[in-house]
């Protein structure tokens, strides 16, 4: 995790400048603006659900690499500055653009997955996490099988972490996610499966049980026939 070699294939979809700043911020941290770093890498995760799902690994390499070089935090500082600011302005982000919203959900738990102190996760991140998935929990977004998608895919990502680091909101988003499965109306039938098959997964311990898995699978392949 964190090689720098292994990053450069996500930098293609950039501008030429950009590739090459953030190429430099793999290898020579020190020589390059890491604030501007970080607004440019949280700016294209917003824009870019493909980048979204994979830039905390970058996002890993460049701390690792300040760290190695300066003994700094500079990167990091921004990165968090800039998460918070979006996190504050969620509900404007995500009326406006429901894809940036699913983007910087997914963003933000891509970091929260691979950014550690003393080999933890992240405290300062594990409310704003929780605060969105709880938005992702909404009757409003549980009618949108795009928000579904996302939560069910971050609680596969992040749940178990999460749920060791405040078991009582897991359990309070579980009701949540409970009360959505039962919705008279207003949720497809690949969003009702998705949600047993959560509710199933957090149950097995956080491991997907193989009936589970396979209704998973064949439901999914029914909505492309």
């Amino acid at each position: 995790m964190g090689d720098p070699g292994r990053e450069e294939y996500k930098i293609q979809s950039f501008d030429a400048e950009t590739q090459q700043l953030l190429k430099t911020a793999l290898k020579d941290p020190g020589a390059v603006d890491l604030e501007k770093v970080a607004n440019v890498i949280v700016d294209h995760s917003l824009h870019d659900c493909v980048f979204s799902k994979e830039a905390g690994r970058m996002c890993y390499a460049i701390i690792q690499a300040e760290s190695k070089q300066a003994g700094q935090s500079v990167f990091r500082r921004g990165l968090l500055n800039r998460l918070q600011q979006e996190y504050q302005a969620r509900e404007q982000l995500r009326a406006r653009s429901l894809q940036g919203w699913v983007c910087y959900v997914t963003f933000i738990c891509n970091i929260f997955d691979y950014l550690r102190v003393n080999n933890m996760p992240m405290m300062a991140l594990v409310n704003p996490v929780y605060d969105c998935l709880f938005r992702l929990a909404q009757p409003d977004s549980l009618s949108k099988e795009e928000e579904v998608d996302c939560l069910v895919l971050q609680l596969h990502r992040v749940g178990e972490q999460l749920e060791k680091m405040n078991r009582q909101r897991m359990d309070e988003l579980f009701v949540l996610i409970r009360d959505g499965f039962l919705l008279p109306s207003g949720l497809s039938s690949l969003a009702q499966l998705l949600l047993l098959e959560i509710i199933e997964f957090r149950a097995a311990g956080w491991k997907t049980t193989p009936a589970a898995h396979k209704a998973l699978v064949v439901k999914s392949l029914q909505q492309f026939m």
